[in-house]
This record gives structure tokens, sequence and C-alpha cells, in this order.
């Protein structure tokens, strides 16, 4: 029956994860504006005896991004430099145009930021464009094109509104002007240097709750369906009703043969932790779509009145093994407290806390959202 069970909770999980996939492509905002102002430092090239403080003013920025996941996108975005004589350097007067479009990666999604921080996000990118240096004294129009790559870190202010600190490099291939103005040799390679340093605002737009640079998508949400799948045919196997409804009700297949479902086969699962209850980051409270194991634990002690119940609670490996060992009694606790709610006699109702569960990789994002857990003991 356990075999059963699992098997058409799984095939059920599986017809409906590309649905589950294509929502989760739609339920965060995608488009944001940006805009930065700053300092700069042209490198090279320069002629002798001019030169810019370090750094010197002026830079402006502004983009607009499109994010095809929270982790990947695209934006174009148009620059300008004024470059100035400073510091006993001779005179000049120059100005630097840019459009480029870029690669984005969200470093912070990909590095898992959202483990420590949901405030502070990184984005890195690069890309080519096209570039003009301009020099009104000098009569000096340089048309060329760049490679920029860069990083910016965020700090998210609102769900609309992220202030960002950029810095980037700029490359610029065939420069045949200095950047004060001087004509020079044309060179076919990247010879020109820019560094730019700005702040600025990404304004995020769309009609979502988050933008993609904050949302985090995980397998492990995948997994919770799926168990939540497997505790509603548990819980009409608890009540004993026939196979043939339970495949009927939860995944309108073809009806197999009625059958009286083993004695012992709930309990068995119960303390096989086919069913837990799942936590957010740092959280004693359960999250919402994963109460289901507790019904069906429930379920099981009112139709069981002399068994007895551990209530098991669990951390990940995150933060210091004291904080965890109290974290993990915090949630056991807090799931006894649901269970003497719904007329579960106190008595009957054990909490252990384990602390982190060293079991599960410590490395891995979605293995550390299984490891915030309650799990059961039935005795």
């Amino acid at each position: 029956m356990k075999k059963i069970v699992i098997i058409l909770a799984f095939s059920l999980g599986l017809t409906n994860l590309h649905a589950q996939t294509e929502k989760a492509s739609n339920d965060f905002n995608k488009w944001s504006i940006e805009i930065g102002g700053g300092v700069n430092k042209p490198q090279r090239p320069m002629t002798s005896d001019y030169f810019t403080s370090t750094p010197s003013f002026y830079v402006g920025d502004l983009g607009v991004r499109y994010m095809f996941n929270n982790k990947f996108g695209l934006k174009a975005d148009f620059g300008y430099n004024s470059f100035t004589g400073k510091n006993n350097s001779v005179d000049f007067d120059s100005k630097y145009y840019r459009a480029d479009l870029q690669g984005v990666a969200n470093l912070g999604r990909i590095m898992n930021f959202e483990t420590w921080t949901k405030t502070i996000g990184l984005l890195g990118h690069a890309g080519f464009g096209l570039a003009q240096l301009e020099n009104s004294d000098l009569h000096v129009k340089d048309r060329m094109g760049n490679f920029i790559a860069g990083v910016t870190g965020q700090i998210r202010l609102s769900d609309r509104i992220a202030l960002t600190g950029d810095f980037t490099t700029i490359l610029n291939a065939s420069q045949s002007a200095t950047f004060d103005g001087a004509t020079i040799a044309d060179s076919r390679g990247f010879t020109g240097i820019l560094f730019n340093g700005t702040v600025g605002l990404q304004v995020y737009l769309g009609k979502n709750t988050k933008h993609a640079d904050w949302t985090v998508i995980s397998d492990a949400a995948d997994l919770t369906a799926l168990q939540n799948k497997v505790n509603e045919l548990e819980i009409l196997l608890v009540n004993k009703i026939p196979e043939q409804v339970v495949v009927e009700k939860i995944v309108n297949a073809v009806p197999v043969a009625a059958a009286t479902p083993e004695k012992d086969v709930v309990k068995e699962m119960i303390n096989d932790k086919y069913y837990s209850v799942y936590f957010g980051f740092n959280k004693s409270v359960p999250i919402e779509n994963s109460t289901a194991a507790i019904d069906v634990v429930l379920a099981y002690l009112r139709k069981n009145p002399s068994a007895s119940l551990d209530i098991i609670g669990h951390a990940d490996q995150v933060g210091k093994s004291e904080y965890n060992e109290k974290l993990s009694n915090t949630r056991a606790n807090n799931v006894k407290t649901i269970f003497e709610k719904a007329g579960i006699e106190s008595s009957r109702l054990n909490t252990i806390a384990e602390g982190a569960d060293t079991s599960i990789q410590k490395d891995s994002e979605e293995a550390r959202r299984l490891a915030r857990r309650v799990t059961f003991r039935v005795k």
C-alpha cells in the first residue's frame, strides 16, 4: 500500500510540474529602470602632462533591464563621462558617450545570499557597445567600440526601489584619440581603459510584489508540493477510504480494485519521516503549505487514542549550534501547541530538540530547506 501511495503521488506531482514551473516564472517582476551618477578615471591613452584628478567628476548612466528569470537577464544602458584637466594639468575638456547591450547575472541568487540577508544583493554585468569621444576645442569626434564589465551592489529599500553602488571597467577598441583629445595612431585592439564608479537607484516595474532580483526559486517547493499530495492520500487512508476512491479523488486515474489498507501503514510512514512540517529560514512558525502533515498525524492520534507521539525539531547547519538547538526546540513546541489546540492531551506529546541536522548537505540551499523541519515518531 505504501508503494502505491508514493507512486500515485509522485505521478501526480510530475503531471503538474510544468504548470508549476510556468506559474513560478510569472510571479515576479522582470523590468527595471536604472539611473546612477558618480566619478571616473581615464587610465589610458593620455597625453603627457594631461591628467584628471583621481577620481574625477562626472559620470551619468541610464539603463533599462529585463530579467529572463531570477538569475539572468539583459540590459541596455547609455552613459556619459566628462574629462577635464585638474591638479596642474594642461587644460582640456572632453566628453565621452556610449551605448551598450549587456548580459546580467544575479550573483546574489547564484551564491544564495538569501541564506544570510534579504536586503543585500549583487549583480554582475558585461557586454559590448559603441562609444564616441568628443573634444570641441580640438574638433575631435572619435568613434570606437567598447567592451564593458562590472559589478553592482544592491541594498533593497523596498519591493520597488533598490540603492546601488557600481564599479565598471570599459575597454575601448580602435580608439584614435587620447582622452584629452590629441590624435594618436589608430589601434585595432582594446587600448583605451576607463574606470567608472557610480551610486544610483533601481526602480522595479510590474504588477507583482517582488522583482526577480529578490525572488528565490527552489526545487524544494516542488518537493513540498509533492509531499502534500502524499499527505492528502494518507488522510484518506487513515480514515479507511478504499483505495479505488483514493485514486479517483486525487489523480482521476483508472480505478483499481478496492482494498483495505494495512493496519499500521500510516504509523510506519510517520515514523519513516514521510510526513514533515517545514519552516522558513530562522522561523519557528510552519510554512503554510506544509501543515498537511499535521493533519495526517492528528487523524492518526484521534483514531488511536492509546498512541503517544515524539515531536522532533530540526534546524539547518547555518549559525551557531546553541542557537540551532534553541530554534529546533521552539519549532517542536510550536507544533506541539497545534496538536494541543486540536484536542490532543499534552501527556501524549513529547518534544525533542535535535538541533542542526548534520545529515543534510550544508552547502546546498535546497537541502538546507529540507533540514528546517519537524518530524514525528509514534510510540
